[in-house]
């Protein structure tokens, strides 16, 4: 995971610069999440980045605990939130995969672009259905490559032992869906804009 940090500690500058690539599907994401958030909400957002989608979010809940594995990503996530005197989000240096949350203490777990950088995307959703009170929510947005790009499988490997990409798995829409079922969760709302898009879903944890 050493890796992993140093490939987004390095491009961090650059990627809090640059625009979001589908603006129309972000902000539906957006809506559709705040759909299920109430005011009294303790959220955990997984591969928070430079911070942007928690600081839109802060206002509708009670509390975000952002997680990232960069620090430099994190130091200007910090920085906007100071600049904007936001008191509802804490940040937190960690590797998604070694996290310690306590079972059943939070609310909503969002998973942005998350799901397909880990090593095992199973043991993560397992991980999220233990730290989610039941009824709790969460919400996925993930590129599934093998749908589209099963070639990318071969290269991503290379890519990542040159340091040139983060590490990245590749694996299919069902897989993915499969995998969150299995865990226990319940599927509640899914969108998917194109098949090379990333597929959103919202999850619950029967309460």
């Amino acid at each position: 995971m050493a890796a992993s940090a140093k490939f987004w500690d390095r491009i961090a500058n650059r990627y809090a610069k640059s625009p979001i690539s589908d603006e129309s599907a972000y902000q539906k994401k957006l809506e559709v999440t705040r759909r299920y958030f109430l005011p009294d909400m303790e959220v955990m957002e997984l591969g928070c980045g430079t911070g942007s989608t928690a600081i839109l979010h802060a206002p509708y809940v009670k509390h975000i605990q952002a997680v990232d594995i960069s620090s430099n990503m994190l130091t200007i996530a910090q920085s906007k939130v100071d600049e904007q005197h936001i008191e509802n989000i804490s940040f937190q240096q960690a590797v998604i995969d070694e996290l310690e949350v306590k079972e059943q203490s939070v609310d909503a777990v969002l998973a942005l672009s998350v799901l397909h950088l880990m090593e095992d995307k199973e043991a993560v959703i397992d991980k999220v259905y233990q730290m989610l009170r039941p009824g709790g929510v969460f919400v996925t947005s993930t590129v599934c490559l093998g749908d589209w790009l099963c070639f990318f499988k071969y290269v991503a490997p290379i890519g990542h032992f040159l340091g040139l990409i983060p590490l990245v798995k590749v694996f299919k829409a069902d897989e993915l869906i499969e995998a969150i079922t299995q865990a226990g969760f319940e599927i509640d709302y899914q969108w998917q804009p194109a098949k090379n898009k990333a597929l959103f879903m919202v999850a619950k944890k029967p309460a």
